[in-house]
């Protein structure tokens, strides 16, 4: 056995309006399935199928693992590409006591609009993102993130622009 296999893997979620149609039993178990495709050990992955955002992603992993005695110094996080920084910040202020390192699969931005199959929808995904990194510190949500000013002006732009369906609330600006 390598040491590596008796580090337990979470995948977390259920489904979200994104990924319903590709992973009809939940984004936790259609990752499960890949990773044991891939090789990992079953016995290795533990599953948590409730988690509807990125904060229960966080807090339910967290308590599973306290249920299960595992005691965690560090966490790393996979996301899509564009929501890295806001699972990073939503972790930090979460869960506190463990080190954070987030990643992603490495891919341009066409590669992702092609993954996706509408680009319209990647810009309304990428603006809602960009909402949550400027509104949920407030809310307590997660940990302030800098934001640089050419980056408010575009995300500005884009909703005035109508790239809203991925926004939450009433607090678009």
């Amino acid at each position: 056995m390598r040491a590596c296999d008796s580090v337990p893997r979470v995948f977390t979620g259920a489904t979200s309006p994104t990924t319903r149609g590709k992973m009809p039993r939940g984004e936790a178990v259609h990752y499960r399935e890949r990773a044991i495709e891939l090789g990992v050990p079953a016995s290795s992955i533990l599953v948590e199928p409730h988690a509807r955002n990125t904060g229960q992603n966080i807090t339910f992993t967290r308590d599973l693992l306290r249920a299960r005695g595992i005691e965690v110094a560090s966490v790393l996080l996979v996301s899509k590409p564009y929501e890295e920084r806001r699972a990073n910040a939503t972790a930090r202020k979460l869960w506190p006591e463990v080190d954070v390192l987030s990643t992603s699969t490495l891919m341009s931005f066409t590669g992702y609009v092609n993954s996706i199959g509408d680009a319209r929808l990647v810009v309304d995904m990428l603006v809602g993102a960009q909402q949550r990194l400027l509104i949920y510190p407030r809310e307590g949500f997660m940990v302030e993130v800098d934001v640089p000013t050419e980056v408010r002006v575009a995300y500005e732009r884009l909703c005035a622009e109508g790239f809203t369906s991925r926004i939450v609330g009433a607090n678009a600006g």
